[in-house]
């Protein structure tokens, strides 16, 4: 990608995650902040 079509890519921001229920956490509330800078996959799956 040229230096001018990175100008023009949007950078959009990812909304908050929201939500206390989280699989394998202890019962520990998370945000996506502290998720900045490491590599994350999420996997839905559907109950």
């Amino acid at each position: 990608m040229s230096a001018e079509q990175q100008k023009r890519r949007a950078r959009v921001r990812a909304p908050e995650l929201v939500g206390r229920r989280w699989l394998n956490t202890g019962g520990r509330e998370m945000s996506l902040h502290d998720f900045r800078g490491k590599v994350l996959v999420l996997d839905f799956w559907t109950f």
